[in-house]
Formats: structure tokens, sequence, C-alpha cells
């Protein structure tokens, strides 16, 4: 990495203080002690922010996926705050941009082309990801209220502090509130981590994402990642009837009280993975197949066979001179090392989830193999140009 990029990515100490205080704070048990009333309030309020989160935070600020009233969305804003994970404009933003971005250099949390620790934790730090692009969420920063919760991020979570210790004591505030938050934000946080590394792909979505069952239990379903990065809108993360997504199972109970409505779930043909993908996912999947394949090997047999063939001195002077077109020089020779549309087919079947769309994925990918390996060529070519 560059030395620019390493200096914009280090930590803000000071900006991050109060983060680093909740986890020193959790030590003062040794000072308040524990009793059965504070561990009753940790877990309570654990399993409160968690679906918090997942209800508000993330799967209708961020994805919209039901509607409510505007008075209960600024219930389910003020609820998901009580965390401490900044304002609900400025996660919904970030996430936004997860998605459009996931898995590659613009993802603000990707552990494949950064760290482990960048991706669970150090993002959050550095002070080029505090800002909240409002662009990403035109539908939220129109009402004034979200706005002004958004600005007073930390407050909800310094009220619901100063209750545990109204009804816990100091054993309430340092086990029933610092305890649970330090664990719900590395619960939360190991999505955006673990969910990129570990467990299974079922989908098809040209990222990393993965479900995994023990992250979805302790985030009460926000584990099913690969499943909800293949269909974002839906309200229920968990596709199968085995998966259990306990968020969706309270949203379903507020449904039946009226507080919110219009749930959006996944069309069978997603949740059985027969609906084609979008052509920008095709793309993205077929760029990733392209570069799997050994590029620099597959260019220097087609330059060794090329410079033993008649007319290679002229197709190589057209190359250097004009920059010939992939696709025209590729049409004008046929060579035997270059990967048949076939061979990358059954090249990509064996890498990825089943799909309809593999036929797609394959002519595409192909497409950019071949352009890849022009690059090469030319690169050689012109570092020879006497050869």
């Amino acid at each position: 990495m560059r030395d620019g990029a390493r200096r914009e990515d280090r930590i803000d100490y000071p900006s991050s203080a109060a983060f680093f205080a909740i986890h020193l704070a959790c030590f003062a048990v040794f000072i308040s002690g524990i009793n059965l009333t504070a561990v009753v309030l940790a877990i309570g309020l654990y399993v409160f922010r968690i679906f918090a989160i997942g209800a508000g935070y993330h799967r209708y600020f961020a994805h919209r996926s039901f509607r409510t009233s505007r008075i209960f969305q600024f219930v389910l804003g003020f609820l998901a705050q009580t965390s401490a994970q900044r304002g609900i404009l400025w996660w919904a933003a970030h996430h936004r941009r997860h998605h459009k971005y996931s898995d590659t250099e613009e993802d603000v949390h990707s552990p494949i082309l950064r760290s482990f620790a960048y991706a669970h934790v150090g993002w959050i730090l550095i002070p080029r990801n505090e800002p909240t692009d409002l662009d990403l969420v035109r539908d939220l920063a129109q009402y004034k209220e979200l706005l002004w919760l958004d600005r007073h991020q930390y407050l909800p979570a310094a009220l619901l502090a100063a209750a545990a210790f109204l009804i816990g004591g100091l054993p309430g505030l340092v086990v029933g509130f610092c305890w649970s938050t330090v664990v719900v934000w590395h619960a939360t946080f190991s999505i955006n981590s673990l969910g990129h590394l570990v467990g299974r792909r079922r989908y098809v979505t040209g990222d990393h994402s993965r479900n995994n069952w023990f992250l979805a239990f302790i985030t009460m379903g926000e584990g099913w990642h690969n499943n909800h990065h293949a269909y974002q809108a839906s309200v229920r993360q968990g596709f199968r009837w085995w998966e259990y997504d306990f968020t969706f199972y309270g949203l379903k109970a507020l449904s039946w009280l009226g507080l919110i409505w219009d749930l959006h779930l996944p069309p069978r043909a997603v949740v059985m993975g027969e609906q084609r993908l979008g052509r920008n996912v095709i793309n993205k999947v077929a760029r990733q197949i392209a570069a799997s394949f050994p590029v620099n090997a597959i260019a220097a047999q087609v330059q060794e066979a090329l410079s033993l063939a008649p007319g290679w001195a002229e197709l190589k002077s057209r190359v250097l001179s004009a920059r010939m077109q992939a696709e025209t020089f590729w049409n004008e020779i046929d060579l035997p090392a270059i990967p048949t549309l076939e061979e990358v087919r059954t090249y990509a079947r064996s890498r990825l989830a089943q799909t309809t769309s593999l036929d797609d994925i394959a002519l595409s990918a192909r497409r950019y193999l071949l352009e890849l390996v022009y690059s090469r060529l030319f690169e050689t070519a012109a570092a020879s140009p006497g050869t």
C-alpha cells in the first residue's frame, strides 16, 4: 500500500477516545462487582440493541425494506442509536456505499482488499470515514427530526447509560451498559469482517459475502449475509425456513400491531437462484474470473507462439503503431494457448455457486481475459520494439 494510503488509514486516537474508554470501562467490574440485576440488564440490552440495529439501522434506514409512520421512524432511529454506532444517516450512507462497491477498492470495509482488523473496526476510527455523504441518503435527509437525531448521535446511548445506572447502580452501568455495548459492537462488526471471510456462498453476488449460522445466531439474523447481498431489499435475511431470523420475527410481530407495513420479501426466483443476474454483477464476476487466470503465463505462451509464426513482425508493428483493438487482434489469430469459451465456462462453474447467468458470465469473462492477455502482449512488444 502507498505511504499516502497508510497515512489516510491512521487511527485518530483523540476522536476515538470514547470508543476505547468504553472498552476500558469494562474492567471497572473489579471495582463495581457483578450481580444478577447487572447480568440480566446486560443480556436484555444486548438483545434489545441487536434487534434495534438490524431492524432500524440496517433493514429500515439503509435498505427501506418496510414502511412505517414518521413517528415510529424516529423511534426506530432513536433505539438504533442507543448502540452508540453513530448517527442513522452516517450508518445508512456508509452501508449503502458498501453495497454499491462491495469488496472493491471503494468499499469502506472490505477484509478481502484490506486487513481483517481494518474491516472489523479500523475503518470506523479513521478521519476520512467520519463525514456523511448525504447524497446517498437523500430519502432520509428530508426529515428534520432525523437530521437532529443524527447530529446528536450519542445522546440516546448516554440516556440509556444513565438509565442502566439508575436501575442497577455502578454494576448496572459497568456490566449492564458497558459490557453489553462492547459485545454488541463486535457482534455487529463481525458481519463486515467474518461475514466476508467465513461461511458458504449460495448465490453469485460479485463479492465475498457469506452465510454463517453462528453470526446469524449472535446477530439475530444478520449472519445470512450472502442471502442479503443477493437481494438487499428483503426484510427477511433467512431465506429458507430453517434459517432463523429473529429480527424478521420481531418485525413481523410489529406488522401485526400495525406499527410497520409493506414488508418486502424476496421473490421465489431469487430464493431458488433462478433469477438472472444484473449486468453490473455479471461484469463484476466476469472480471474476477478473468483476473484469476494465469494471465502472464498465457501471454508468454502466446508471445512465444507468435514469434515463430510468419507475419508476426507486421502484426506487431500494427499493434504498436495503431494500438490495435483487442477484439480485432484476436479475430486475426487462432492460438491453442488461449482458453476456449467452453474452458472458461467450465472454470467459472467450478468457482461459482449455481446461477442461470453462467453463460453470460463465461462470455464476458473470456472477453476480459483476451483484453488482459492483449494488454500484456502490448506491454511486452513496446518494451522490446526491435525484436
